[in-house]
């Protein structure tokens, strides 16, 4: 399930991140590229005051980073325009510490979180599934362990 972020929302709710920091987007992208990886998962991250606006560099194929541009839009808006053309918005999460944000994508059946409540998903450890069959496991005996000593040695 992707996720579509409202960074400087984020931002403030991070302990760790200044919204006056004039690295706090590439700081953010950092924290969101370990997060992504560790849950294989995808996010699009949108910020306000871009110049000129539109994909950043710092995109790559997991956390795609969108600047509204300064003198144009901003991101609430950019977010909302984002919403109207997902083909599948009930398979996204949002993010974002706007109301009206939030109530616009569930009115799409997306998933919404808050910016302090996605702080928390921040911090939980990925869950690590063991998909292996019992079938795989081997079990060996003591006396297997023993012969096996005998021809190779227990060093």
């Amino acid at each position: 399930m992707p996720y579509l972020i409202d960074g400087h929302n984020l931002i403030a709710r991070l302990p760790d991140i200044q919204l006056d920091d004039p690295d706090d987007e590439a700081k953010l992208v950092i924290k969101l590229r370990g997060f992504v990886a560790k849950n294989k998962k995808k996010c699009t991250v949108v910020f306000d005051g871009g110049i000129p606006g539109g994909y950043s560099k710092m995109s790559n194929k997991a956390v795609k980073v969108i600047f509204a541009s300064a003198f144009r839009s901003n991101a609430d808006n950019l977010i909302k325009e984002r919403i109207k053309n997902i083909p599948d918005p009930g398979n996204w999460t949002i993010v974002s510490s706007d109301n009206e944000v939030l109530n616009f994508a569930r009115s799409y059946k997306m998933k919404a979180e808050t910016s302090s409540q996605f702080v928390q998903t921040l911090k939980r450890k990925p869950r690590v599934q063991d998909n292996r069959d019992e079938s795989t496991h081997v079990q060996v005996s003591k006396d297997e362990v023993e012969e096996w000593l005998d021809i190779f040695g227990d060093e």
